[in-house]
């Protein structure tokens, strides 16, 4: 018996937003940054612009809570376009969010706070 599983969709995560084009953007995903699913939250590396995983312990900008990957990335080996919900209002379901992997708490709080401020609500 083959058994299926069915992973995340682009925008899956969106419950509502105010207008499509005004809160996402097309953006680019740094090289390095991996295979990334819809719903990755994204921190933007000051120096260039570009957007990764948020990285809690980074000192580059990426320490901060900037958008909310729209759908999956792939920028293993070069930079990758992506589009990312940058800006609210718009709420979002928590449950579909892809922290970084072991991000504490304090740190989705932190997060969850920074993305508040973009208009960018998590329920």
């Amino acid at each position: 018996m083959t058994t299926l599983t069915e992973g995340k969709h682009a925008g899956g995560f969106l419950v509502w937003e105010v207008l499509r084009d005004y809160t996402r953007e097309t953006i680019t995903i740094a090289s390095g940054a991996g295979k990334l699913e819809p719903g990755t939250v994204l921190g933007k590396i000051t120096t260039g612009g570009k957007y990764t995983v948020l990285t809690p312990a980074a000192t580059n900008g990426s320490q901060n809570a900037a958008g909310i990957l729209w759908a999956g990335v792939d920028a293993s080996a070069a930079d990758a376009p992506g589009v990312a919900l940058l800006r609210g209002p718009a709420i979002v379901n928590r449950h579909e969010i892809v922290w970084p992997e072991g991000a504490t708490e304090a740190q989705i709080t932190a997060a969850t706070t920074a993305l508040a401020a973009l208009g960018i609500i998590l329920r």
